[in-house]
Parts: structure tokens; C-alpha cells; sequence
């Protein structure tokens, strides 16, 4: 397949061999049609939250959380976190995409990934549904990761930022997609009915398939680079990479952890905004998600990959706060403009993290970064519950957990700028 006459970029050729496409060529389209549907399953729980907690738990007129929601803020966090610890799964599965190839990978964990999520509907308790979604969250996790990493092979410096866009888009379109639905018909549907719902991306998947194709970047490197699949090995002359890297993925994820997870259930059960103003509130955020993305992915390729991470991470930090300042406006500005600052993190840190390491272990890269968001994930989202659980102190919490990890974003210059190019370049 040629490149696609599409492209509004000239493609640098830096090999021959290598065939690289436009960020709108059918090939990265395909990957985050992909990525919406693993968004679609893994954001459910998140988004059902609120119904998840009354459905097994026991709702009063009392004052704490427990009372209002029907479950404690703790076991709802070590609920979410168990969650989060399931996707460490994600790390051994990233790393068969560079011994067996993205695409088999891809199809793989995102089928059994939504075929779980669809199992998780008809749980009989709180820890049943816990147990059966993560087991599905690892494969999902997965998908998500190895999307990206499909994307930055299939394309060329120029074109890079906006794939990694794309499949971010994907993501935020399928997790929307999830809120908007819940809101709507929490009533009639449930969390049950939302979480059936997967079934369909799940009946897609097959047609997809032949729109998914191997990245040209992994098919010059077959049978001569490729680690074996044993969590995610990653040699030494990359190391120090992978640590910093995995150091911003682990506070970033402090902050998106809690911030992402307990905002519906904050918005429905504490504030008591109604579900249409919710889904609502998911819409436009799906339009500053939008604007996000394309900011991004200008400061990407305009002012380089590492401001425009700094810039996203302090505006997630900062307007997370906000989300739970204890106010319905700073609510609502606070999530939507949280997702703005989200959107516009996501092209140069996806673009950042595949361009800063070679074909053969960028997959298994992109694992360990995924473990290092779960970790991340899972300290956010237990100091939150413990910190929110004394008082109802929701702004408390989140100044907290959030702010403090501001600091940590400055380790991004000590990692070199990747705009403008590519991997090969970077590595001998």
C-alpha cells in the first residue's frame, strides 16, 4: 500500500524500505476505531460510578459519603484501584506486540478486553463486578497502548503528533460515548445495560480487521530485534529514558487517577447535578477535548513535545482542583477545562514517548509506562478516598493529591526535544 495522496504534509523519506501514510490514511483511521472501542469498555466503570456504588450499596439521608452514595469513599477507591492494579496485566501484553507483531495484539487483548466488559454487566455483587472488569482492564490497557504505538510507526515526523491525536480522539470519543449514554438512561439502562452495550464494538471487531495493517517500521526489524514477550525487557542504553518517562507517566496519572474517576460519582451524588446536566457536561468537554487535541498537536510540531507536556500536565493539576473545589460552575469548568489541558497533554506525550525509543522495544516501552500509570493511579486514587472520607472533603483531597505533583514535570528536560525527528535518528 502506497502513502496516501491525502497527506497535507510532505512525508520525509528517511528509508526506502520503510512506507509511512497520512494520519488520515484508512491504516491509522482503523487504529482508532480500535482505541474508541477499548475507550468505549474501559471508561464504563468510571462513568457508571455513581449507579455501580447505589446499585450495591445502601443508600440513606445521612451526611458522610457512605450514606449519600451507598458505598464508602474508601471502598470505592480500593475498588477503582484494584481496578487500576489490574492493568500491571497491560505490561506483559504490550510487550507480545513486538515479538508477534501490533496488529494480531491489537485484535486480541481489545475482543477479550470488551468480552469481559460485557460479563461484568451481570454481577452479582460490588467485588464480583470489581474482580470480573479487572480482568478485562489488562487487555483493554493493552489495546490502548500498543493504538498508539501503531500510529507513531505508521507515520512520519510531520505526520506523527496528529496520529497520536487521532487515536487519542478515539479513546475520548468511546469513554464519552459511555457518560453520555449513562446519563441519558441511567434510569432505564443501569449500569448493567451500559456495560452490555459492548457487545457491539465487540460484533465490529471482526469487520475491522482488514483495515488494520503491521507498521512497515516492525516489519524491517522481524526476526532480528524483537525482545522476547517477558515483561516488557528493556535494555540497558534505554534505561535512563524509561525512567524519566516513567516517572512523568506516574505523576501524571496521580493527578488523572482520582481526577477521572470520581468526578461523575462527585457530580451526580455530591453536588447532585441531574444526569442531563452531566451529559451535557460530557458533550462539551468532548469540544474542548477536540480543541485540545488540536492545540496540541500544533505546539507539538510548532514549540516541541516537551513544553507542550509541561503545559498540559500543570493545566491538569490545576483545573482538577478546581473540578472539586466544592462549587457546581467550578464542577463543571473544572472538568471540561481539565479535559482541554488532558487533550492537549496527549499528542506530544504520545508522540514524545514512541519517538524517544526504537521499533524493537517500544511496545514493551509503551507497557512499562502503563504500569507506572497504574502505580501512579492507584497512590491518587487511595490518598483521595482516604483524604475525601474525612469530612467530605473533596477539595482537601485534591489540592493534596494534585498540586504536589507540579514539580515533577521539569524532570521532561533532562530528556532531548523530538520534534522533527524521527526514531531512527535518535538511536544508532
Amino acid at each position: 500500500m502506497e502513502e496516501s495522496e491525502e497527506s497535507a504534509d510532505p512525508e520525509p523519506s528517511f528509508s526506502p524500505s520503510t512506507k509511512l501514510f497520512s494520519w488520515r490514511d484508512p491504516s491509522v483511521v482503523a487504529v482508532a476505531v480500535v482505541a474508541l472501542f477499548a475507550g468505549f469498555g474501559q471508561f464504563g466503570a468510571v462513568a457508571a460510578l455513581g449507579s455501580v456504588a447505589q446499585g450495591f450499596g445502601h443508600v440513606s439521608h445521612g451526611a458522610t459519603i457512605t450514606d449519600r452514595i451507598g458505598l464508602s469513599g474508601t471502598v470505592l477507591g480500593v475498588g477503582l484501584s484494584i481496578l487500576r492494579l489490574a492493568s500491571l496485566g497491560a505490561l506483559p501484553l504490550s510487550g507480545l506486540a513486538d515479538r508477534f507483531g501490533r496488529r494480531p495484539v491489537l485484535i486480541a487483548t481489545c475482543g477479550l478486553g470488551l468480552a469481559l466488559t460485557v460479563t461484568a454487566a451481570f454481577s452479582p455483587s460490588y467485588w464480583w463486578f470489581v474482580a470480573i472488569f479487572a480482568l478485562g482492564r489488562p487487555f483493554l490497557s493493552a489495546t490502548t497502548g500498543v493504538a498508539q504505538v501503531t500510529a507513531a510507526e505508521h507515520t512520519a515526523s510531520a505526520q506523527r503528533a496528529k496520529a497520536v491525536s487521532l487515536i487519542a480522539a478515539g479513546y475520548g470519543v468511546g469513554a464519552g460515548l459511555t457518560a453520555i449514554i449513562h446519563g441519558f438512561a441511567q434510569n432505564s439502562l443501569g449500569f448493567r445495560g451500559v456495560f452490555a452495550l459492548a457487545v457491539f464494538p465487540l460484533a465490529m471487531l471482526p469487520f475491522l480487521r482488514k483495515w488494520l495493517r503491521e507498521p512497515a517500521r516492525f516489519e524491517n526489524v522481524v526476526g532480528s530485534e524483537h525482545a522476547p514477550p517477558v515483561l516488557g525487557p528493556v535494555g540497558r542504553p534505554f534505561r535512563r529514558r524509561l525512567i524519566l518517562v516513567s516517572i512523568l507517566a506516574f505523576a501524571v496519572s496521580v493527578i488523572t487517577g482520582p481526577a477521572n474517576s470520581f468526578i461523575f460519582l462527585y457530580a451526580q451524588e455530591v453536588r447532585h447535578l441531574p444526569g442531563l446536566a452531566v451529559s451535557a457536561m460530557v458533550v462539551a468537554a468532548g469540544v474542548t477535548g477536540l480543541s485540545g487535541l488540536l492545540l496540541g498537536r500544533w505546539m507539538a510540531d510548532r514549540w516541541g513535545r516537551r513544553i507542550t507536556v509541561v503545559v498540559g500536565m500543570v493545566g491538569l493539576a490545576v483545573f482538577g482542583s478546581v473540578a472539586y473545589s466544592g462549587s457546581d460552575i467550578g464542577t463543571v469548568l473544572g472538568y471540561v477545562l481539565g479535559v482541554l489541558a488532558g487533550a492537549t497533554f496527549a499528542p506530544a506525550g504520545g508522540a514524545f514517548i514512541n519517538e524517544l525509543f526504537p521499533t524493537s522495544v517500544r511496545a514493551s516501552v509503551a507497557g512499562w509506562q502503563i504500569a507506572a500509570g497504574v502505580i501512579g493511579a492507584v497512590v491518587g486514587l487511595v490518598a483521595f478516598g482516604e483524604v475525601a472520607d474525612i469530612g467530605n472533603h473533596f477539595s482537601i483531597a485534591a489540592l493534596l493529591v494534585f498540586l504536589p505533583m507540579i514539580p515533577v514535570v521539569l524532570c521532561v528536560w533532562l530528556l532531548p526535544e523530538t520534534r522533527n525527528r524521527e526514531p531512527e535518528e535518535l538511536w544508532d
